[in-house]
């Protein structure tokens, strides 16, 4: 047994069994990519790691398997995912996942080789541990993996927390252990006793806050696409093997192959991200602006690409001077979350009115960005207008506009 002080969870207790999983290269890696990306550039607090907050997540794994009773084998299980759950993250956390998953098919999940194969394979197995088990654990496809992979898991629990003490945003309250305490495992998944409705709640209440002040902040998506438009123009010699090459490395790495690239535009974004040149907004809309909002969002970085070209050529300028951001249409949260009464198990929506009002909340967050270098912001706003579905200016934006 080994412990580790974590500014947020006091000190953590690594098991003997799993200290060996710990110095692993693909865990050690998780040091040196920061959890939040590019928010760094709007909070510098924001530098905690991927590592940090596996372990967090390790912590309180192994707290929900205790109160879960698990057997033996399976908290064993269930603290192993905890801490290896991250393992899949390329250099600045999410930042070109959307890449991964259309260039390569993968996302940060798709881990099944790396937990059967090299140093960390061998380890797992020493553990006498099933890869297998741990993949099905972080994937959402085992009947504990609710504990990893569900709408009230220790991953959220952790990053709320974490996440709101180093950026200094006051937002991310969650009683972790007073949500432990309240849960427990049926033949329908993991169930909420009455007891933990409002830590429930203080954890959806946290989640909706976090996104627009810190997960989904205009200057973290703008450094996150000029980073991976970066990427993508590094790439297009070969791009399985250079993604794949870049995603096995960590932040530093990754921006170093990228500020002495021999292509002058990947280096020159590069050198903007790196020195904090930013592009600014040149349109950022919500969802009423937008006249079918569901139709354009796809998330998809090639179709993103794509409107940027067109918007560009309406606008007469280079397309490496506009970027599209359409994220993907807010889900509704909470809809697995089971609460157990007096007399039934209920959907928490039906327990905590709160529900409703914090998912209309989100999708009110929901903002279409089109960003554009310093200068050119006005002609890109009006040729983005034409371009995408975008309802006329009302007579009051006119005015603020003169």
């Amino acid at each position: 047994m080994k412990s580790i002080k974590d500014p947020v969870h006091g000190y953590i207790q690594v098991e003997s069994t799993l200290l060996p999983l710990l110095d692993t290269p693909q865990v050690q890696r998780l040091r040196y990519i920061r959890q939040l990306g590019f928010s760094f550039l709007v909070y510098p607090g924001a530098h905690h790691t991927r590592f940090e907050h596996s372990l967090g997540t390790m912590h309180l794994a192994h707290a929900l398997g205790a109160r879960l009773s698990l057997p033996p084998e399976d908290h064993l299980h269930v603290t192993a995912a905890g801490l290896l759950h991250d393992i899949g993250h390329g250099p600045f956390s999410h930042a070109i996942e959307g890449l991964s998953k259309e260039i390569l098919g993968k996302s940060h999940t798709d881990i099944a080789d790396q937990l059967r194969t090299g140093t960390l394979g061998e380890e797992i197995m020493n553990a006498g541990l099933d890869p297998d088990d741990i993949c099905q654990l972080i994937t959402g496809h085992h009947r504990c993996s609710g504990i990893i992979h569900g709408d009230l898991d220790v991953d959220r629990m952790d990053y709320l927390l974490r996440d709101a003490h180093y950026t200094g945003v006051p937002y991310g309250t969650v009683d972790a252990m007073r949500l432990i305490r309240a849960m427990r495992l049926s033949d329908a998944g993991i169930v909420l006793d009455m007891s933990g409705v409002q830590a429930a709640e203080s954890l959806l209440i946290a989640r909706t806050l976090m996104r627009p002040s810190v997960y989904y902040h205009h200057v973290s998506r703008i450094a996150e696409k000029m980073f991976s438009l970066a990427v993508y123009e590094y790439i297009r010699t070969s791009p399985h093997r250079l993604l794949s090459s870049l995603l096995h490395g960590d932040d530093a790495a990754c921006m170093q192959h990228l500020l002495h690239a021999e292509n002058p535009i990947v280096s020159r974004l590069a050198t903007d991200l790196y020195e904090r040149r930013l592009y600014k907004r040149a349109l950022y809309l919500g969802k009423d602006d937008v006249r079918d909002v569901h139709h354009i969002t796809s998330e998809s970085f090639l179709r993103e690409r794509d409107l940027a070209t067109k918007i560009a050529q309406e606008a007469g300028i280079s397309p490496m001077q506009v970027m599209v951001d359409i994220p993907s249409f807010p889900r509704d949260i909470w809809m697995d979350v089971q609460v157990q009464d007096k007399h039934a198990v209920r959907r928490l929506e039906e327990v905590s009115p709160l529900v409703t009002t914090l998912n209309e909340t989100r999708r009110s967050q929901w903002r279409l960005g089109v960003y554009a270098p310093e200068g050119l912001t006005d002609m890109v706003s009006d040729a983005a207008r034409r371009i995408l579905s975008i309802k006329p200016y009302t007579r009051q934006e006119r005015l603020l506009s003169i």
